[in-house]
C-alpha cells in the first residue's frame, strides 16, 4: 500500500479494488497496478485476490471436516467433533424442511454452500486496514480479503446452482415437460407467448437474485467498515478530546462488527436455503 496520504475517495477506492490479473495495455499479462489498468483488462481478467481467498476457504473447510471424520469417536467426542455433528445435523434439518424429493446430493450440497459462503462472509471482520497494509509490505498495490463482496464470486456460485436447476428439470421433466413449463404456464396454450416472458423472467430472476442479495449485502457491510476506519482517520486530526472521538470509533466497530455477525450468518443460511429450494423446484412436476 502507498505510504503518501490518500484522500478520502482514494482510501475507499484502493480498499475496494481487487488485485486483477490479465492482458495490461503495452501487451504484456501481470497484475493491475492502478483500476484503470484493471478496467483496462476487460472481462478476460482475473481477481488473483477472490480467487485465492475462495480456494483457501474451501479447502480449509474441507480439512475441518476431514479432520473430524478421521477422528470421531463414539465415547466422548471432542469439540470438533461436536461441532460437525451439530452442524450436519443443522443442515440435514433445513434441506429435510424445504426438500421434498430424493436427491442424495443436496444435502452435501448445501453443507457445503453453507459453509463455504459463511467462510468468506466472516473475512469482512477483520479489520479493513490490516490486510491492505500488509500485502502492501510485500509489494502487492490491492488485495480484499472477502470473496463474496466482489460480483465474480456470487454470480460465479449462482450460475453453478442455474446449472444445476436446469440439469435437474430436463432430467426429472424430460426436454419436453420442461419447455412446457416454460410455454404452457400459467395461461395454457394460447397465452405462450405471455407464459415464455413470465417463466423465462422468473428463471432468470434465480441466479440473478441469488448472487445480487449476496454480494450486496457483503458489499454494503463493507463499505461500513471502510467509512468507520475513515472517519477514525479524520477524527484522529483533532487534538481536543482524541480519546473520547477515538473511544467512540471503537465502538462504533464494534457495535457494527457484532451485529454483522448475524448478517454474516444469515446470507450464507439465505444463499443455503434458496438454493434447496430451487432444486426443489426443479424436481416438482407441474400438470
Amino acid at each position: 500500500m502507498s505510504t503518501e496520504v490518500q484522500t478520502s475517495a482514494e482510501y475507499i477506492h484502493h480498499h475496494l479494488q481487487n488485485l486483477t490479473y490479465g492482458h495490461l495495455p503495452d501487451g504484456s499479462w501481470g497484475v493491475a497496478h492502478t483500476s484503470e489498468e484493471a478496467k483496462a483488462m476487460g472481462f478476460w481478467a482475473l481477481n488473483l485476490d477472490t480467487f485465492f481467498m475462495s480456494l483457501l476457504l474451501g479447502m480449509a473447510f474441507l480439512l475441518m471436516f476431514r479432520m473430524a471424520a478421521k477422528s470421531i469417536a463414539t465415547g466422548a467426542p471432542s469439540g470438533l467433533q461436536n461441532f460437525c455433528e451439530w452442524a450436519i445435523e443443522f443442515v440435514d434439518t433445513s434441506v429435510r424442511g424445504s426438500f421434498s424429493a430424493k436427491n442424495n446430493l443436496v444435502a452435501p450440497l448445501a453443507l457445503t454452500i453453507f459453509f463455504w459462503v459463511f467462510s468468506m462472509n466472516l473475512m469482512d471482520l477483520i479489520p479493513v486496514d490490516y490486510v491492505p497494509h500488509l500485502m502492501g509490505a510485500l509489494g502487492v498495490p490491492f488485495f480484499k480479503v472477502v470473496p463474496s463482496t466482489d460480483p465474480n464470486a456470487t454470480f460465479g456460485m449462482a450460475i453453478g446452482v442455474f446449472l444445476l436447476v436446469l440439469y435437474y428439470s430436463i432430467k426429472m421433466k424430460g426436454i419436453g415437460g420442461f419447455l412446457g413449463e416454460l410455454t404452457l404456464q400459467p395461461f395454457g396454450k394460447w397465452g405462450l407467448p405471455v407464459n415464455l416472458l413470465l417463466e423465462g423472467v422468473n428463471l432468470i430472476a434465480k441466479p440473478i437474485s441469488l448472487a445480487l442479495r449476496l454480494f450486496g449485502n457483503m458489499y454494503a457491510g463493507e463499505m461500513i467498515f471502510i467509512l468507520i476506519a475513515l472517519m477514525g482517520g479524520a477524527w484522529a486530526g483533532f487534538s481536543v478530546g482524541h480519546a473520547t472521538l477515538y473511544g467512540s470509533q471503537v465502538l462504533l466497530s464494534l457495535g457494527w462488527a457484532i451485529f454483522h455477525i448475524l448478517i454474516v450468518t444469515l446470507q450464507a443460511f439465505i444463499f443455503m436455503t434458496l438454493t434447496v429450494v430451487y432444486l426443489d423446484m426443479a424436481h416438482q412436476e407441474h400438470h
